[in-house]
């Protein structure tokens, strides 16, 4: 009995290292063909604070891709290579990726992470709040801008 005890708690305390961005209301966003070129905070992201949210697992980004983050031993390839993203992508079309990239491709794997209207299979604790805030959203794009190679 003790032990399953500790078992939930250990589970529980897992689980809510890994919560979403919060409560935080949802800011409007214009889509614009395969873009969202409008910053959602109104202010460029921090370039710092964006490559430590690509380099840290909680937020996913390199359990699916790859890119010029040599200290990560570990990292994913069912995606894009993350170099050059900067090159490829414009700063509204990443920002779109990053918001909802099923509005470019319904059959994408890749999470909506400032979305939650029409998602489905979400667990109870994450329903209603974005997987990431606004000011990360603008921090990856910051960052992702910077990948020219």
């Amino acid at each position: 009995m003790a032990r399953l005890a500790l078992t939930t708690l250990l589970a529980a305390g897992l689980f809510a290292a890994c919560r979403p961005a919060g409560a935080e209301e949802l800011r409007s966003y214009t889509v614009v063909g395969d873009a969202i070129p409008a910053s959602l905070t109104g202010t460029k992201g921090d370039v710092a604070r964006g490559r430590a949210l690509i380099v840290e697992r909680s937020s996913t980004c390199i359990l699916c891709h790859s890119g010029p983050f040599p200290e990560q031993a570990f990292q994913g390839d069912l995606a894009p290579n993350l170099a050059g993203s900067g090159s490829r992508w414009s700063e509204g079309q990443l920002r779109l990726r990053l918001v909802d990239a099923s509005h470019l491709n319904a059959a994408t794997i890749m999470p909506s992470y400032y979305r939650v209207e029409g998602l489905v299979r979400v667990g109870t604790s994450w329903r209603g709040k974005p997987i990431l805030s606004a000011e990360q959203i603008e921090d990856l794009v910051a960052y992702l801008t910077t990948l020219r190679n």
